[in-house]
């Protein structure tokens, strides 16, 4: 009936499979847990005893694939139609997380997203930036995510029919970090296929600090320079994109990306110090977005 999908990279996987084995032991339902790692090189052994459970695997790839690849590869070895796809750094916030998704299925939905939360607890300075954002702008209440639904979406907590994503596979010419899941929600509200938000979040626990999560972003906006360039990405799934097209139409680029390139040091500065500003990031993305499409 339900086949949990976990893609690994250098993550201790042990207790997230722990929870879920007993609480989906205790729903008495045929089920099926598979973890994937893409080809990583810590915590192998600690995510060997996985295999330990009764239904539940995991094993290594050869070779990296990246991480549109490897939920293309779970989905095609899961072997039961609804497919739960759950991040490595995430926990059940609630007890009854797996039984409230299998209440979901009553109605036979093709997508649902339970949601997404970061713990209340400020982390140290470092972490700062990558805290904010996700409080802000991931952990969104259900009535946010209901004015939204593909935009606010994301697929580390998602429940999903094995046609879907099979019909639909994320796009695999994405292998590093950053916009996989927008390109993939937007393909299911082109075709029609809705998505249901519940209450059923997952925490995020694994918080890069604001230096890497800097890096990581910029590989994120190269992806979506690249995707926008192929059409797959236009202005209706991208604020950025939207942004970087007004500016254009307004004749306002050349004095935003002057000033930008003015500041942009400063702005870095501030994103890793211990009062990120939400606003400077926005205008960070939309800078080096431009800065790529200027090229």
């Amino acid at each position: 009936m339900l086949s949990v999908l976990i893609p690994v990279y250098n993550y201790n996987i042990f207790k997230l499979v722990e929870i879920l084995y007993n609480q989906i032991s205790d729903c008495d339902i045929p089920f099926e847990i598979i973890c994937l790692d893409d080809a990583s090189q810590e915590f192998l052994i600690e995510n060997q005893r996985i295999n330990q459970f009764k239904n539940c695997s995991f094993s290594i790839l050869e070779k990296n694939i990246g991480r549109s690849a490897i939920r293309s590869v779970l989905a095609q070895k899961a072997i039961f139609e609804n497919l739960l796809f759950l991040d490595a750094d995430t926990i059940p916030v609630h007890h009854d997380f797996i039984l409230n998704y299998i209440s979901a299925l009553k109605n036979n939905p093709k997508v649902v997203f339970g949601g997404i939360l970061y713990e209340d607890k400020k982390p140290t300075e470092e972490f700062l930036l990558r805290w904010i954002y996700g409080k802000n702008r991931e952990a969104l209440s259900i009535s946010q995510r209901n004015q939204n639904p593909p935009e606010s979406a994301l697929a580390s907590n998602l429940l999903i029919k094995k046609e879907i994503v099979i019909r639909f596979p994320f796009d695999e010419t994405i292998t590093q970090y950053g916009y996989e899941d927008l390109l993939f929600f937007a393909v299911l509200k082109s075709n029609n296929i809705e998505i249901k938000h519940i209450e059923n979040p997952v925490f995020h626990l694994n918080l890069e600090t604001s230096i890497v999560f800097l890096d990581k972003t910029k590989t994120a906006i190269e992806n979506l320079a690249f995707l926008n360039k192929e059409n797959k990405i236009s202005t209706n799934e991208s604020r950025i994109i939207a942004s970087f097209e007004l500016l254009k139409m307004t004749k306002l680029f050349s004095v935003f990306y002057f000033v930008f390139r003015k500041l942009k040091s400063k702005i870095e500065r501030n994103l890793v110090s211990k009062n990120p500003s939400l606003f400077l990031f926005d205008i960070y993305k939309l800078g080096y977005f431009s800065s790529l499409k200027s090229k």
